[in-house]
């Protein structure tokens, strides 16, 4: 079947053929006509399926009709993060050029003042992330009351990122007899119920099993130590001894891992760069660019990059953390291997990862087997400045606890004598003479802030010496003026019994 056969326009087909593609995917082959029919589509497609254009070019046909108003969305499409959004108005600038219709992006990291000024214009469709579309809307500078189409993407995302409670309250602003999308990849329990309460009498378009990866995409395990530096450098061979490489993408599963790998791989010659949530917009927007067109091959990145980035030329996906969530697994290797090419995976697994690896292995329905060679991390191995690691055995913790002082016999062994031991000092000072010991020079005793020689008590023996204290001799003179000092230091100080 080819697109002319699904009821899109001339003006779309026409777009989609400047393109080069001829024969649409199975979801947009089964979802379009659904969506040309003004009917709810529930479609549940594994990623690098083509769900982004089996909406996009509906929407377009139907759009050729109407004119948007100031503040008042005609269509409006939900993305979990600033990248997806940002390449779902990407393919509508693709596919609607030949259109004069307004499309507006409203994610954060770009300030409200330029996206009040296009809200003013009329909207068209409106893409945006729940959180900034809910800023806009209790500011008062956007009604959602004439939205006609709503979609929802990456629904299972959305529940992963905690933005369902912002969903609901979206479905909620927008007309009841609107028309509603709703695309994901895996149905948990929580998105079952919120596809039962917001779509009515959907068509339900499922290509593939949920939770399933693409069969051309190699996975592959390695086991590795629990220390982090010998999982930096077992991802270093890999990357080395990696076979057609043309570019990979790192998975973390912490923000902070991302920065601190992000700059291991600088250190070692590597051409990498980095993306996270907490990174600047364009921050990320330029790693993504310097991505997609090949300056930079190695890109570490958390899971805001494991959903629906089109980047279909990545070769390798490395899964530096095994993913908590086995759903998150599907996600990142299904950015490798896709449109029909091989791709391959590969997850570094340390013991603690065994729950979470028997997890994804039963949601896959398959074994993954373990990467031929050897990769094992020795404990002389040098770490990420280049210096050989330090014993981890107790002996040596218990020296370097010492300042790197060596055992006690080597010491007596090299000196010729043995030291004495706890206790023999203090015999021999016993021993000493009388009058050696008279005629060594007394120490001054220490006193405190708010002590002072009066204040020790003359039952409290001396340190170090062996006759009794001597009282010191009263000396007359005249009462100091202390009214210079504050109150809390004229107390007197009790000595304890």
């Amino acid at each position: 079947m080819s697109f002319s056969n699904l009821g899109l326009s001339d003006k779309v087909l026409a777009a989609v053929a400047a393109t080069g593609y001829t024969t649409p995917t199975p979801i947009q082959e089964q979802a379009i006509p659904h969506v040309l029919a003004r009917r709810d589509v529930l479609g549940i497609a594994q990623t690098g399926t083509g769900k982004t254009a089996a909406f996009v070019l509906p929407m377009l046909t139907l759009l050729e009709k109407g004119r948007a108003r100031a503040r008042m969305p005609r269509t409006l499409i939900l993305e979990p993060t600033r990248e997806l959004a940002a390449q779902v108005k990407e393919q509508f600038d693709k596919y609607g050029a030949g259109q004069k219709l307004n499309v507006a992006l409203l994610i954060g990291g770009v300030s409200f003042g330029d996206q009040d000024s296009k809200l003013m214009r009329g909207v068209d469709v409106l893409i945006a992330t729940p959180g900034r579309l809910l800023d806009h809307t209790e500011r008062g500078g956007l009604l959602l009351t004439g939205v006609e189409l709503l979609v929802i993407d990456e629904a299972d995302r959305m529940l992963d990122m905690g933005f369902i409670p912002d969903i609901e309250r979206i479905c909620k602003l927008v007309p009841f007899t609107r028309q509603t999308l709703f695309f994901t990849a895996t149905m948990p329990p929580e998105i079952s119920r919120i596809t039962e309460a917001f779509l009515h009498n959907p068509a339900r378009i499922e290509v593939s099993k949920p939770a399933t990866t693409a069969v051309t995409v190699t996975q592959l395990q390695v086991p590795a130590g629990r220390e982090a530096h010998d999982k930096r450098e077992i991802l270093r061979r890999l990357l080395r001894d990696a076979k057609d490489l043309n570019n990979a993408i790192i998975f973390c599963n912490r923000k902070r891992e991302v920065a601190v790998l992000h700059k291991s791989l600088q250190k070692h010659g590597f051409s990498v760069g980095a993306l996270h949530g907490d990174m600047d917009q364009s921050a990320r927007t330029a790693a993504l660019d310097q991505f997609r067109k090949g300056e930079i091959p190695l890109l570490v990145a958390s899971d805001v990059a494991a959903r629906g980035l089109d980047i279909p030329a990545v070769s390798h996906v490395f899964n530096f953390d095994v993913p908590h969530h086995p759903d998150d697994y599907v996600h990142r290797i299904g950015r490798t291997g896709r449109a029909g090419r091989t791709g391959t995976a590969i997850s570094i697994v340390t013991s603690l990862d065994s729950k979470s690896m028997t997890a994804i292995e039963k949601l896959i329905g398959q074994p993954i087997p373990r990467a031929e060679g050897d990769y094992t991390v020795h404990s002389e191995a040098s770490d990420e400045d280049g210096a050989p690691r330090r014993s981890r055995s107790r002996e040596g913790s218990r020296d370097g606890a010492r300042g790197g002082r060596k055992p006690r016999r080597e010491r007596e062994a090299r000196h010729g004598e043995r030291e004495p031991r706890h206790g023999e000092r203090e015999a021999r000072q016993d021993q000493e003479p009388r009058q050696e010991r008279a005629a060594k020079p007394e120490r001054e005793p220490r006193h405190g802030r708010n002590s002072s020689p009066q204040a020790t008590p003359s039952h409290v023996p001396s340190i170090g010496r062996a006759e009794p204290r001597r009282p010191q001799r009263e000396v007359d003179h005249e009462p100091a003026d202390h009214s210079h000092l504050p109150a809390f230091l004229l107390r007197p100080v009790r000595a304890r019994a």
